[in-house]
């Protein structure tokens, strides 16, 4: 009996989650369907940059298994454009990643999924309403993981 597969951790949900040549009726096309697993592959490797371990640990999967989620993604993407498929998002063995916070005015730590907000500028704390509230996910860092975070970019204090 198989295992289970292991649950993907994304950063990133679509909101268009179709994609068809142009001019041809989506009922009329094959369609190609990629995971939202797969979908972070390929925005972690080829959009971000990283690699493939630093793509496995964020996903916290193994590294093999990460590069048949990419592979496959690759392959789906490919099939779509091609052969002019519909390339459709959805599904998917996944949770999404947490961004933390904390509120300056009321102490309150509190999560919100990635895509939410504006990074934290808009951010306002749900026991408060205050919009005084900081990113607390860094582990120490500034964003970026290098210790002076970002330059210009501190607490505003009023």
């Amino acid at each position: 009996m198989a295992r289970p597969p292991k649950c993907r951790r994304v950063g990133f949900v679509p909101d268009v989650t179709v994609f068809k040549p142009a001019g041809a009726p989506l009922r009329e096309l094959e369609e190609e369907v990629l995971t939202v697993e797969e979908l972070e592959a390929i925005r972690l490797k080829d959009l971000e940059g990283l690699q493939q371990e630093e793509c496995a640990d964020i996903m916290q999967i193994s590294r093999p298994t990460f590069q048949r989620d990419l592979t496959s993604a690759r392959e789906k993407i490919a099939r779509a454009l091609v052969e002019g498929r519909a390339l459709r998002i959805e599904g998917g063995n996944y949770r999404v990643a947490m961004r933390k916070f904390k509120c300056r005015a009321c102490d309150h730590d509190f999560e919100v999924p990635f895509g939410t907000g504006g990074r934290g500028i808009e951010m306002t704390c749900p026991q408060c309403g205050d919009e005084n509230v900081q990113r607390t996910d860094n582990q120490g860092h500034g964003f970026g993981n290098m210790p002076w975070g970002r330059r210009g970019r501190g607490w505003n204090q009023e």
